[in-house]
């Protein structure tokens, strides 16, 4: 690794017991930082978390923010979900104590060559297929960030001549300070997140962060289909790629070939890799087939643009569940491709009232308290030849840990339904 000296002897207060949290935390202490810890939550997950941190030394509190664990800090590093208004940001701000994101640190720290991802839909996909064709072109690929592990999780085992290929999240671009990667990837804009933002020029500025310390020895690989992205291309100091849907490839797959371009990569490896890849888990995943209904785990889309492309390639009658933590974005976005479709939606979690709202009159709706309960409902409504979609529109964060948590109890919940009962 890179600059380890740099954080020896630091005192450093991490800001978030999640998964990047955690891994931040062990890494700044095998190298001899000063670390503590603050969350103010105290579920079940964060205090599984708590017990994994690696010494005693590390001093931590749960449950709550106090100004002991920010006072004299030489900075604070902070897990994505953290806002600006976080008690703990607000005090170092006063203080003029730095706040940098987990992200920088491990860029501090890699040797590698980065390639990050970012983008309102896709940049799962896009992340996972550059790995793939890294791997499959016989480089060492480390695929993390906002995917898998977190960066700080794998930057140990990286060397120079490898790749560190990042999915990284607009929250995670808040607070870098000399991020910079050899390629950077903008898939598309779309609204989202509007919860956090106050606006979509907001929310556009921190995706734009990706490229912000780029210089001409850098690319920016756009989608040169997105308006936005047109735009932010002249403002940029990095070589810019464009990519475009093709008769034969997909948004996700062209920019992966740009990519691999640019790399240096054959075309027939990318189309290869293309080819044998069966997809992602919660994304538009199959998960069983009873009585004639089909159960697909669309867990990922956590935007109207994820549902609707979901819509867009399901070729029968669809009972929708969706909801979640809503995110800001207008949820009527989604009739025109729903209308004809969705044979009734039921909707769950924080978001059902206001989607309710969108649909109201347009889409037969029905709610229910928990998403088991949704998957058994849409069972019961449901015909032979229709598919059950769990594709949410929103975040998680209301009733689960994350989308996988949630993709995961869709799962298990639909594999009971075909159990025999007991007699």
């Amino acid at each position: 690794m890179r600059n380890q000296d740099y954080f020896r002897n630091k005192k450093i207060t991490v800001i978030g017991l999640a998964r990047s949290g955690l891994a931040c935390a062990n890494l700044l202490f095998d190298l001899g930082a000063k670390v503590s810890v603050t969350d103010s939550g105290k579920g079940p997950q964060i205090q599984r978390n708590a017990r994994l941190l690696k010494s005693v030394k590390i001093e931590r509190e749960l449950g709550r923010h106090t100004p002991e664990f920010i006072k004299d800090r030489d900075f604070l590093v902070i897990s994505p979900g953290v806002p600006d208004t976080a008690l703990p940001v607000v005090w170092a701000q006063k203080s003029g104590i730095p706040v940098i994101s987990e992200i920088e640190v491990g860029w501090l720290l890699c040797p590698a060559k980065v390639i990050a991802i970012t983008g309102s839909s896709g940049k799962t996909t896009v992340t996972t297929l550059i790995g793939k064709i890294l791997k499959a072109a016989g480089y060492k690929a480390f695929v993390c960030g906002n995917i898998g592990n977190p960066f700080t999780g794998e930057v140990k085992k990286m060397r120079p001549g490898d790749f560190a290929v990042l999915e990284i999240s607009s929250f995670q671009l808040e607070k870098i300070i000399t991020f910079k990667p050899k390629i950077a990837v903008i898939t598309n804009i779309s609204k989202n997140h509007l919860d956090r933002y106050p606006g979509m020029p907001d929310y556009i500025l921190a995706k734009k962060r990706i490229s912000l310390n780029q210089d001409k020895t850098d690319y920016l690989v756009l989608n040169g289909e997105d308006k936005e992205l047109i735009k932010m291309a002249g403002s940029s100091r990095a070589r810019v790629k464009f990519f475009k849907a093709g008769s034969n490839l997909n948004p996700n797959q062209s920019a992966v070939l740009a990519v691999g371009s640019i790399l240096g990569l054959p075309k027939d490896i990318c189309l290869k890799v293309f080819k044998d890849f069966k997809g992602l888990e919660h994304r538009m995943e199959e998960v069983a087939t009873i009585r004639g209904v089909r159960f697909v785990n669309d867990s990922k889309a956590t935007t109207v643009e994820s549902t609707a492309w979901a819509l867009r390639n399901i070729h029968s009658p669809v009972i929708l569940i969706a909801g979640g933590k809503d995110k800001g974005v207008d949820y009527r976005s989604l009739l025109a491709v729903a209308r004809g479709k969705v044979k009734e939606v039921i909707l769950i979690g924080e978001a059902r009232k206001k989607i309710k709202g969108a649909f109201k009159g347009r889409l037969i709706l029905s709610e229910s308290a928990a998403l088991p309960e949704a998957v058994n409902l849409a069972f019961s409504k449901a015909a032979p030849g229709d598919c059950v979609l769990m594709s949410p529109m929103c975040s998680s964060f209301d009733m689960f840990s994350d989308f996988e948590h949630r993709g995961r109890v869709f799962k298990q919940t639909v594999k009971r339904l075909n159990k025999p009962k007991a007699k």
